[in-house]
């Protein structure tokens, strides 16, 4: 029996680094042997227990990409040695969301790294319908992002902004792709906040966005949206941090009509205060999105491949899979790193 290194979460705050054998694949699955995985905070989470602990043990890692290393006999379109990333989301395609389309609400609704074992392993194995091949022209780090981006993009489709609209992202993580993906469909102008001047000058780099508010220089985020709109307000606010402060002061950013787009996680017993006022006479809208699926990827490919956007700005270092815990410890005491890649080929950190 083959044997792998992988990094398992055991218990909360418990991660064991060893050897555990390679997944072995049904007929409808491909191996992959993992090439490059980037920290998402849900690892984080999962990591202490505040979500999915009832998952225990696990492997997480979910923005992961790889080479096939194995393919089942009922693969097609697929072979040993593709470049390949794989949409995470496992539905049944039978229940009554399945159905409609809606595969981000099927009732056995599981995620590659987050409820099965995922990317921070040597191998992985994956439905083989699920992976989406590479193009040369997206090399090893950009192939990390992804993922990232497939949940910009569903967010944004979620959204529907209309050409010419004003849009306002809070948070400057991934909300840099929210932004960034915002500009392509034409919005205008694109607004950024955040408290972190370093990733805001990450995201000034990469030309996400037309304002960049800084909340420690401009506590009154929501007057300064008010005056870039001309008082109006926001046709469309994105929250990427996942605070109720946060919600209500995208709710107050929005212009009467306006819709919130919610895509930062809060704690489940968290509440936010939005007035129904607001929401009958102001016909103000909010809508959700969790993940991207499907065809989110083959339009994250295609932009990475076309360098309709270019995220190496935001690449702050890469470690060995063996130094992942610590990597994870290091994300919350160091604020200024963005995106923090891990690799089972790795033997020395590199900072960028």
């Amino acid at each position: 029996m083959r044997t792998m290194k992988a990094q398992v979460v055991e218990a909360p705050n418990k991660m064991v680094y060893k050897d555990i054998p390679v997944p072995q694949i049904t007929d409808d699955e491909v191996l992959i042997k993992v090439k490059y995985c980037g920290i998402c905070g849900s690892d984080w989470s999962i990591y202490t227990g505040k979500y999915a602990a009832e998952k225990l043990p696990l492997i997480t890692g979910h923005e992961f990409w790889g080479v096939i290393d194995e393919v089942g006999k009922n693969t097609v379109g697929l072979k040993v040695g593709d470049r390949v990333a794989a949409d995470l989301c496992l539905t049944c395609g039978n229940c009554y969301f399945c159905r409609r389309g809606d595969g981000l609400l099927c009732q056995t609704f599981t995620q590659l790294g987050i409820h099965t074992h995922g990317g921070f392993a040597e191998y992985v194995n994956v439905p083989a319908k699920n992976c989406y091949l590479l193009p040369d022209e997206i090399d090893d780090y950009a192939a990390t992002m992804v993922e990232p981006l497939t949940t910009a993009i569903q967010a944004s489709r979620r959204m529907d902004n209309e050409l010419g609209a004003s849009v306002v992202v809070l948070g400057a993580g991934l909300g840099v792709l929210h932004a960034s993906v915002a500009k392509l469909r034409g919005a205008t102008p694109v607004i950024l906040v955040d408290g972190n001047a370093e990733r805001l000058a990450i995201a000034k780099k990469m030309g996400a966005a037309d304002y960049f508010i800084n909340i420690g220089e401009t506590p009154d985020a929501v007057a300064e949206v008010m005056r870039l709109t001309g008082g109006i307000g926001a046709d469309y606010v994105i929250e990427a941090v996942g605070f109720s402060k946060t919600y209500e002061q995208a709710f107050n950013m929005l212009r009467r009509g306006g819709k919130l787009e919610a895509f930062g996680i809060c704690a489940p017993d968290d509440m936010a205060a939005l007035s129904p006022f607001e929401f009958v006479l102001g016909e103000k809208k909010v809508s959700g999105s969790c993940a991207g699926i499907g065809n989110d990827w083959g339009v994250a490919i295609n932009l990475l491949q076309y360098k309709r956007l270019d995220p190496s700005p935001m690449y702050s270092l890469v470690v060995p899979l063996s130094e992942l815990e610590d990597a994870l410890n290091e994300i919350q005491t160091n604020k200024s790193l963005m995106k923090v890649l891990v690799s089972p080929e790795v033997t020395e950190r590199k900072t960028f």
